[in-house]
């Protein structure tokens, strides 16, 4: 045997001791609460998501190989299934609001999970607590868990909502744990609300609430629980400054429902707008008015956007736009003045696509010959409802059109139509339910884009309503469209 065999035995054995206490000794990670990214160290901007400032450190304890292999090991095979099949829609529980039905595709879907986000005061906790004593005055067995309030100041506010009498059962609770057990201890529960995850807490996580890893965690052991059990589970989540929902963008794939409550504070109504749903459609919008008495549906938006409305008046004009399978007419208000002092003129937009204004900028000054670079312009979407379709161009354009002019619109027309860069005017969807709503409210005459014929015929408008039909933006100004 070598002279130096003992010695590298210990050092062996070292070297075995020392990678022993490596492997149990927790590594750190750095999580990025907008996106969820992993990455090995610490730094100023996250290389998924580009945020700044949004990595937060966790620890880490990594599994030792032999557990991994043994994991792996004992897996078991997978059922295979083939794409066709009988398949029936999901069962629904309504709410008893029908906005927020509308918003759900029809209901609560039992064992799915709902998340709700919304800026601090826009009403998430006093619609999800109407909805609750809602469903509990349907018979059904609803816990509202609040992680942010006391009991008594849910009270409190079901007084003032004139809900107190409903048996709906509360409780204060921020530790995961005793959630999940007292959901295991009481049976026929129909739904849960958690206000708010960020607030949850499990004790396996060595960190505060309302942190990447926090959030997770909690997350994944109450959607587990919902599934298991088979109860429908709304959660309430915060929002950052920029309006995204606040902590892992992970939250938002384990979900089976994604819903953002929006609003100005200084205007009554209240949007709840769909922004990811399995089990209904993504493009669908309730709208509510906030009262001394809470939340109130609002079945007839239009009526409501448009009854501060004054004719006559130059730089207005109304829209027929399109929130899901609901028209609404909206109100677009523009105003130009002289530039002020040598920058550059002011562009300053509420309700609207700051890029798409500047591009129907350029297109009327270089298609219609209207001057506006040296004016300040400022447009409006009245009732604080927030447009994102293009079908709203030509709307706008009248509106700027009139202001510029001095001209007021006709106070009976409404406007509809996307507009190219070289000024013409393109279809848009839906045309026929939007004709229909302006119809119902009273308006005599619509502009929009010219039509094409379906068939040999193209299809009528509703009676009493006119259709002024334009090919190029340039009309507006002086027109040469078709009427029927």
């Amino acid at each position: 045997m070598p002279e130096n065999a003992p010695e590298n035995k210990a050092v062996a054995a070292a070297g075995a001791k020392g990678e022993a206490v490596l492997a149990k000794k927790p590594t750190r990670q750095y999580v990025c609460r907008a996106c969820g990214a992993v990455h090995a160290k610490w730094a100023g901007q996250c290389d998924g998501c580009g945020e700044w400032n949004t990595l937060e450190e966790m620890p880490l304890e990594p599994l030792a190989a032999s557990s991994v292999t043994s994991r792996v090991g004992g897996g078991r095979r997978v059922r295979l299934e083939e794409l066709q099949g009988q398949v029936q829609p999901p069962p629904r529980v309504r709410s008893g609001i029908a906005e927020l039905d509308r918003v759900l595709g029809g209901g609560f879907v039992p064992a799915s999970v709902v998340l709700v986000g919304g800026d601090p005061g826009i009403g998430k906790s006093t619609l999800l607590l109407q909805a609750a004593s809602q469903l509990a005055g349907q018979g059904e067995r609803v816990l509202y868990i609040s992680g942010e309030e006391a009991v008594d100041q849910i009270r409190l506010r079901a007084q003032r909502l004139g809900v107190a009498q409903a048996r709906l059962e509360l409780a204060a609770s921020i530790n995961v744990a005793d959630i999940i057990a007292t959901l295991d201890a009481e049976p026929d529960v129909r739904a849960v609300v958690i206000d708010s995850i960020q607030t949850m807490w499990l004790e396996t996580v060595e960190s505060a609430p309302g942190t990447v890893s926090q959030v997770r965690a909690c997350a994944f052991e109450l959607i587990r629980a919902a599934k298991r059990r088979g109860f429908s589970l709304v959660l309430v989540g915060h929002v950052t400054k920029e309006g995204a929902l606040a902590g892992p963008r992970v939250l938002e794939h384990m979900v089976d429902a994604v819903m953002y409550f929006e609003g100005d504070r200084g205007h009554q109504f209240r949007i709840l707008r769909a922004a990811k749903n399995r089990y209904g459609a993504t493009d669908e919008i309730g709208v509510f008015a906030m009262t001394d008495r809470g939340l109130e549906e609002v079945s007839n938006p239009s009526a409501l956007f448009l009854a501060e409305r004054r004719g006559n008046i130059a730089g207005s004009a109304v829209f027929a736009g399109l929130e899901g399978t609901r028209p609404v007419l909206l109100e677009v208000q523009a105003l130009l003045a002289p530039k002020g002092g040598d920058g550059a003129p002011r562009r300053a937009v509420v309700g609207w696509d700051t890029g798409r204004l500047a591009m129907l900028l350029a297109v009327l000054e270089t298609r219609c010959g209207l001057k506006l670079s040296g004016m300040d312009v400022y447009l409006n979407v009245a009732g604080g409802l927030k447009v994102a379709e293009p079908a709203a161009d030509l709307a706008v354009a009248a509106a700027l059109v009139s202001a510029a002019t001095g001209v007021p619109t006709n106070s009976g027309e409404v406007y509809f139509g996307e507009v190219g860069l070289s000024g013409e005017i393109r279809q848009v969807a839906q045309a026929d339910a939007r004709l229909k709503e302006a119809a119902k409210l009273g308006f005599t005459q619509a502009v929009l884009p010219r039509r094409i014929a379906r068939g040999n015929a193209r299809t009528r408008p509703p009676e009493g309503l006119g259709l002024r039909e334009l090919g190029h933006i340039s009309d507006l100004i002086s027109p040469e469209a078709e009427a029927d």
